[in-house]
């Protein structure tokens, strides 16, 4: 899905800021030549979560920054309501792309957000719109850290993985009767380029009647991914001192087959290890999950990985 490009922001002066402080390495005068400008696309997704239907945004610009430069807020032409969970399993929502910008060296992307995002738990009957607060306010938005390069005479691309798996909490405490989600920084800004995905299955009647989870036909537990090999698999709430999952995505049975099936998208080449649970986890609280099937996979940059079977 594709999402109108963003409104004019002037590239001519933003190019000529970033090559007075130096940072587009071009002596030209011509501060929108194809030598001092370059191409960036942007999408969203996010890795499947299970407890809640809806999880909505409204994004009204994008504001990028140059590392030797002022800041840029870039409009959209038309806000963006999107609800994450329609993208999940490596789907994306492209917000724009090939938009023109100053090439060089960036420091950051920042999404600026509408007064209204809320979720929709999977469980509640009336579909209730439960607002989810911003702990730095809708005005100054998600700020993603990081830095990331658009070269002259070329073109980047990224995606968002929000993860709402590990995003969104409910800070009145589930079952409380007192809701308050809130969305707190747990997405990450990958170099489309760079990244691959590790896909796989899962024997899960098998697993289910080893382990003796309960698993429904609404929950087949979860694959949780760690940076690094050999990692001790931990659960979403942990310290800043442990080694959390980068991302848990959901066991599904699209096919209804014997096998479950799985896919971590967009993951930067590399080594990882992954896990299988098939307890819920709550990211808000510490607790104790059984994992099977713990192994070491290798991420190759443009390819699906398959991992060993889990059973």
């Amino acid at each position: 899905m594709k999402y109108p490009l963003i409104k004019s922001f002037g590239v001519a002066a933003l190019a000529a800021a970033v090559a007075a402080c130096g940072g587009s390495g071009s002596g030209s005068d011509d501060s929108t030549d194809s030598e001092s400008t370059g191409t960036m696309s942007l999408g969203l997704t996010d890795a499947p979560v299970t407890d809640l239907a809806v999880a909505q945004l409204n994004i009204t610009s994008v504001e990028v920054k140059p590392a030797e430069a002022d800041s840029v807020s870039i409009e959209l032409e038309t806000p963006v309501d999107i609800n994450l969970l329609d993208f999940q399993g490596g789907k994306v929502a492209q917000l724009f792309e090939g938009q023109e910008f100053p090439a060089g060296q960036y420091e950051w992307i920042r999404l600026h957000l509408g007064e209204d995002p809320y979720v929709v738990e999977a469980s509640d009957p009336n579909q209730t719109q439960e607002f989810l607060f911003l702990p730095s306010g809708p005005q100054t938005g998600l700020k993603l850290n990081g830095g990331f390069v658009i070269p002259a005479g070329g073109s980047a691309d990224f995606t968002i993985d929000f993860d709402v798996k590990k995003s969104i909490f409910n800070a009145g405490g589930e079952g409380s009767g007192n809701n308050k989600y809130m969305l707190k920084p747990a997405h990450r800004l990958v170099d489309n380029v760079e990244a691959g995905a590790i896909v796989g299955e899962v024997d899960v009647v098998n697993l289910e009647q080893q382990l003796g989870c309960d698993v429904d036909d609404e929950y087949y537990g979860s694959v949780y991914v760690y940076e690094g090999a050999d990692v001790t698999p931990t659960d979403l709430n942990v310290t800043a001192e442990d080694e959390g999952p980068l991302v848990a995505v959901s066991v599904t049975n699209e096919d209804n087959a014997s096998l479950y099936s799985y896919k971590a998208a967009f993951l930067t080449e590399g080594d990882y290890t992954i896990s299988y649970t098939c307890q819920p986890d709550d990211n808000e609280t510490s607790e104790t999950l059984e994992f099977v099937g713990t192994q070491n996979v290798t991420v190759t940059a443009g390819e699906e990985i398959p991992a060993v079977r889990i059973e």
